[in-house]
């Protein structure tokens, strides 16, 4: 066996890199084996690998080792030689055969060639194998069909040298713009035939007689081509009449889907609204609730009494009345318990409402759209002053933490020496001597809630807390009050204006708010929710167009109610839809601001197709169109008297109207909208 390595690389750590060529004579066969192996590797190493390769135990294989030299200590050097005989000790169990070469041949990094230096001197040499350190570019082969050999063209093994940089850009032919002719040119096309002759013979076996077939006029090959063309046209007329039925059949089928959303939806809305007023019924709270149980009870009321009139008669009837009495009033009792408990939660909720308002810091709007907020030493007093009246108000706190408070609170007021503070603190200290004597917390109520009335007496005062200047409705200085007074006639109090509910076209100032909400509790019992509702649509859809319209926040609820009643009708004028919940206010011309004289009651649905029309007069008949500027008629009638209107409706008289004897277009109705109108 002879062993040779050769340096592939460079090691500064150690010889663990350096790799020599292992030549190895296996014996009695000679059959001379060369592989790469590291100088550092062991012969014992060398004899186990072996012997996996030739299958046999590594103790029947001999070498004239120990097994623990490496090849380094043996004398091998890098590009050095050395020659091993290896041999079986029981050639007849285990006989060394020759090693049988795996069909995949790896290229070794080490080789050794024979080089003749004389006509009878050969040299051998190691050859180092350099890895390219690039992949080489695949240049097209071929396979072999008979055994899927596929065989790849050679590429270059070494880097081509960069070419020096000589200043100057210079392009390859490949980059160059080619300038092309077209020229067109008849190829030859060579033809033969080979018939029997003198010294030649061809056979005739595998000739074949040709018959020629019907001659056909070029009238007949058009005819012809006119009727294929007959049947083409055909059958795609019939795949497109197909594609087109099934794409009509799906845009019902999602036509149908949708509309049974529509409906499912609009039923979950309904039941969802339904819902809440049963449970603002059962659990009033706000105004709006109150009005809703008042109705229903008046809706309750005259079921009752129409029944009673259609059953009995005479002292049956009477009787059946006076009890039918005596069960409103038990409701109406029960209804004003149900408020006393609301106004108390819902002051409350005002106090700290106001308290909050009076803490806000200062805000306002910068030309980029950001908001910055300010506080002043006047807004953080009434922070400081809103989480005091917080703490106090605040139940079930253990004894340290309400005497904390209490001392909080006492600091508080001691700023300002006056009458109220002391009040204040006198009760504050009667409050913590009961506790200390361990009085009940129930029996406490009354002194706790005589502390926090003082106390939100004293937050509103401007003198001691200054931010509330401008919420108080009663400012300090009576002088001012004097323009912004007017008297009630049915409470007999004066009150300031924004106590009093007035109408567009109202000539005095009649009855404050409470009063008419007392009357109509007691007389019409009317609900005004769906009329806040619709007013509150209006005017959030006016805000959407950014045109500056401003009629819209003119109008009052009882103007609106006036205008849904008595000059709509109280339902849809495309379908007579009554339900006023369903019902919107929206522009009858899209292009001009709303006001009563271009407004049209419609409901939702009917609204979102009316907005898209384009053209009014080719959308409507010309009856509906003068039923609608009828309306509107009626409407300007009824609010010209307001002064802020009637700029608004002189200015709509200097534009152009459309004119139903210059209208060309005939009576014309859009499909969506063939109903009844309302008369």
């Amino acid at each position: 066996m002879i062993v040779g390595f050769i340096i592939s690389g460079i090691n500064i750590k150690g010889v663990s890199l350096f790799v020599s060529s292992v030549k190895i004579m296996l014996l009695p066969d000679i059959q001379m084996i060369t592989m790469a192996f590291s100088i550092d590797q062991t012969t014992g190493y060398l004899k186990q690998y072996f012997a996996s390769q030739l299958k046999i135990p590594p103790d029947v294989l001999q070498v004239m080792f120990q097994g623990i030299e490496t090849l380094m200590s043996l004398g091998v050097r890098p590009h050095g030689t050395i020659q091993i005989e290896m041999f079986s000790l029981d050639l007849e169990k285990f006989p060394i055969k020759a090693i049988q070469l795996q069909p995949e041949y790896n290229m070794p990094d080490v080789i050794t060639i024979r080089v003749q230096t004389d006509s009878d001197t050969f040299q051998e040499v190691a050859v180092e194998i350099e890895r390219p350190t690039y992949r080489k570019p695949f240049l097209g082969g071929f396979r072999n069909r008979m055994t899927g050999v596929e065989f790849h063209n050679a590429g270059s093994q070494t880097v081509p040298k960069k070419r020096p940089d000589k200043g100057i850009e210079i392009f390859c032919r490949e980059t160059q713009t080619v300038v092309e002719r077209r020229k067109l040119q008849q190829t030859r096309n060579t033809t033969s035939t080979q018939m029997t002759k003198i010294g030649l013979y061809v056979s005739n076996l595998t000739d074949k007689l040709i018959q020629p077939e019907k001659y056909f006029t070029a009238a007949e090959y058009h005819q012809h081509r006119f009727n294929a063309v007959i049947v083409i046209q055909t059958y795609y007329r019939r795949w497109h009449a197909i594609k087109v039925v099934q794409k009509i059949r799906e845009e019902k089928r999602l036509r149908l889907e949708w509309e049974a959303q529509e409906e499912l939806r609009k039923k979950r809305e309904k039941e969802e609204r339904l819902r809440k007023e049963y449970e603002r019924r059962l659990f009033p709270k706000t105004k709006e609730d109150f009005e809703l149980l008042y109705h229903a009870l008046e809706l309750w009321r005259q079921e009752e009494i129409e029944h009673i009139n259609n059953t009995l008669t005479g002292a049956e009837r009477k009787a059946a009345l006076c009890a039918l009495l005596e069960k409103e009033a038990q409701l109406i009792a029960s209804i004003g318990r149900h408020k006393l408990n609301a106004d108390e939660e819902n002051q409350q909720k005002a106090i700290l409402y106001f308290l909050d308002k009076c803490a806000e810091p200062k805000r306002w709007k910068a030309f980029d759209g950001k908001i910055t907020e300010m506080d002043t030493q006047f807004t953080l007093r009434a922070r400081d002053l809103l989480e005091i009246y917080r703490s106090i108000s605040m139940k079930d706190l253990p004894q340290e933490e309400r005497l904390d408070v209490l001392l909080t609170l006492k600091h508080t007021v001691k700023e300002h020496e006056c009458k109220l503070s002391q009040d204040i603190v006198e009760l504050i200290d009667r409050e913590a001597d009961l506790m200390m004597r361990g009085v009940k917390e129930y029996n406490l109520e009354g002194l706790r809630k005589r502390i926090c009335t003082l106390f939100l007496q004293y937050i509103k005062t401007p003198t001691f807390n200054p931010e509330v200047a401008r919420l108080l409705k009663v400012p300090p200085d009576p002088l001012k009050l004097y323009k912004n007074i007017n008297f009630c006639r049915g409470c007999k109090k004066y009150l300031p204006s924004i106590e009093f509910s007035m109408s567009a076209n109202s000539r005095s100032v009649g009855r404050c708010r409470r009063c008419c909400k007392l009357d109509n509790e007691a007389r019409r019992r009317e609900a005004f929710l769906k009329y806040k509702l619709m007013l509150r649509n209006l005017r959030d859809a006016e805000v959407d167009y950014h045109d500056d319209a401003k009629t819209a926040f003119l109008i009052q609820q009882q103007d609106l109610q006036y205008m849904v009643e008595s000059i709509w009708g109280c339902q849809s004028a495309l379908s007579a839809w009554d339900d006023l919940y369903d019902l919107v206010m929206v522009r009858w011309n899209k292009y001009c601001e709303w006001s009563p004289w271009n407004t049209i009651l419609l409901t939702k649905d009917e609204a979102d197709a009316h907005l898209k029309l384009s053209s009014l007069e080719q959308a409507y008949e010309i009856v509906f169109i003068h039923k609608i500027k009828h309306k509107h008629i009626l409407a300007k009638n009824y609010f010209s008297q307001i002064p802020e209107m009637a700029s608004v409706l002189h200015k709509d008289d200097n534009q152009p109207r459309w004119d139903m004897r210059n209208d060309t277009c005939g009576p014309r109705l859009l499909g969506l909208y063939r109903s009844n109108p309302a008369p």
